[in-house]
């Protein structure tokens, strides 16, 4: 099964990436990563690191003339901000004790994990927390993902994500985003993902975009913040993965997991989710039919999943991001030492960074169906593994 750690910090040397678990003889290559990572890094509302930050995960085991040996994958990407950025990174990130006194942060942000996590862990300064939480880990969990994404990909198996809804803008319902969607979903989810990639803000309607790119605009005016709504897809994906012997076994449960353990994520559905809360049973479920002597549905309302397990169907999975904590115009917060009330601070931020989570959301759930598909076919290689996914 594939399984992969992250580690480093959002201002120290570098990102480190492990993953284990994938089958020999999957074409891999450094670019093929960092045309992910490059996706991360686009979509308006971007804050001013992007400018200077320029990721290349470099692959330092598990590859051998371009196809992986079946052992485990491991990469570094250099953070440019520890050399480049004039915060005297080197000093203030150091692993061995220093003498020389630097700011400590002392300011939790609301909506953020610096209270909490300074508090679990005894810390009189935040950044600690700061460094580990950051979206900057996310770039680590992209590349890892995209090694997963290029196994899929070898089994016909395609994900795209694009933007539903930023603040106020976006689809009136339901329909509207489906429709948008199958049009580019039809010849596969990488041809919607693709569409999306045109969009600056990652949404496949032009008119919504341009809407949305202005919303943005008036945020940062104010020096506020903006989530929104997204909806990945996935094609290709054969019926009878995940099961439904055990909760923790269940594939749309182990997709969940990934999505809220993803940075400012804060709800996850399938299909019409919420949306089936408040319909007759006749609107939610969908139809068994027999297509060319195979079984199907007349349409795809639970999103490509029944007891935990694939139907077949496209698997449409939607959620909902939180604007994010640091803001220009500051919320009040209380100092950890001093125990005063204060304005919180400014870290140089995105104003809407849901355009970059769609690339971070796409490639942390890859894992979890490549993962699905190896306990369903097993193998050790890719060409084993071929003959036993055609067999399906």
């Amino acid at each position: 099964m594939i399984r992969y750690l992250t580690a480093g910090e959002s201002h120290g040397p570098q990102l480190t990436g492990i993953v284990d678990g994938i089958p020999a003889g999957l074409p891999l290559s450094e670019e093929y990563i960092a045309h992910q990572l490059a996706r991360r890094q686009e979509g308006y509302g971007r804050g001013g690191r992007m400018a200077f930050e320029k990721d290349q995960a470099t692959i330092t085991s598990g590859l051998r003339h371009g196809l992986t040996m079946g052992g485990p994958i491991a990469f570094t990407v250099e953070n440019r901000a520890f050399v480049t950025d004039k915060a005297n990174w080197p000093m203030v990130m150091s692993k061995i004790p220093v003498d020389e006194e630097f700011e400590k942060i002392t300011l939790p942000r609301p909506g953020h994990a610096d209270l909490v996590g300074a508090l679990k862990y005894g810390f009189d300064d935040i950044r600690p927390v700061i460094e580990r939480s950051s979206a900057r880990e996310t770039t680590t969990r992209v590349a890892c993902g995209a090694i997963a994404r290029r196994f899929l990909e070898e089994f016909g198996i395609h994900i795209g994500g694009h933007v539903t809804r930023i603040g106020s803008i976006g689809y009136n319902n339901y329909d509207e985003i489906r429709a948008a969607a199958d049009v580019h979903a039809t010849n596969g989810a990488n041809v919607l993902g693709a569409k999306a990639d045109d969009s600056e803000v990652r949404c496949i309607d032009e008119s919504l975009s341009a809407q949305m790119v202005d919303e943005i605009k008036i945020c940062r005016k104010e020096g506020l913040s903006l989530g929104g709504h997204w909806e990945i897809v996935i094609t290709g994906v054969p019926a009878g993965l995940g099961s439904f012997t055990h909760w923790d076994k269940k594939l749309d449960g182990l997709i969940a997991h990934a999505v809220l353990g993803t940075q400012a994520m804060k709800g996850v559905e399938f299909g019409q989710g919420f949306e089936s809360g408040y319909l007759m049973g006749n609107r939610v479920h969908d139809e068994i039919i027999l297509n060319n002597n195979s079984f199907s549905r007349a349409t795809n309302r639970s999103g490509g999943f029944e007891g935990g397990m694939t139907t077949g169907m496209p698997l449409i999975i939607r959620g909902i991001m939180k604007p994010i904590p640091t803001m220009l115009n500051p919320l009040g917060t209380v100092d950890i030492v001093s125990k005063t009330s204060q304005p919180t601070r400014y870290e140089r931020s995105d104003v809407c960074a849901l355009p970059r989570a769609i690339v971070v959301l796409e490639n942390v759930i890859a894992p979890v169906i490549a993962n699905a598909l190896i306990d369903k076919i097993g193998g050790d290689s890719i060409s084993e593994m071929k003959n036993r996914f055609n067999a399906l």
